[in-house]
């Protein structure tokens, strides 16, 4: 269940979707934030699906607050992150343990690498 105070008007900036939750929950969320923003300079806020999400070459990873965790969306997932696997391919960080900020940049690092990837071969075909 997203915690998101009004479901029926999504958000327009992340700084909106932030500030409807509780003080506790928006330092999460701008750590977050922070985390994914130092991982990949450059990269482009938005909201999408009525999420936070950032873009560079290509979609790199969305989040989300719930009850009881921070969804993280990588469209991709290692081996090291499958503790907090949830069932959606998504990962999930109770907000009653440490949020791991150091594994969000390393993951938002990988997509970085990954999009650059992509993007430099679909260049080359053209």
């Amino acid at each position: 269940m997203r915690l998101y105070a009004d479901r029926r008007v999504a958000p327009k900036t992340i700084d909106e979707y932030i500030s409807a939750f509780s003080p506790e929950v928006q330092a999460v969320l701008q750590r977050v934030r922070q985390a994914v923003c130092s991982a990949a300079p450059g990269a482009q806020e938005t909201i999408s699906d009525r999420i936070p999400a950032f873009r560079l070459n290509g979609m790199l990873v969305y989040f989300a607050a719930f009850t009881k965790h921070i969804g993280f969306y990588p469209p991709r997932l290692e081996k090291a992150v499958s503790r907090y696997a949830g069932e959606k391919g998504n990962l999930r960080f109770p907000l009653d343990q440490p949020i791991p900020y150091s594994l969000i940049k390393r993951i938002t690092k990988l997509r970085v690498k990954q999009n650059r990837a992509k993007h430099t071969t679909e260049r080359k075909k053209k």
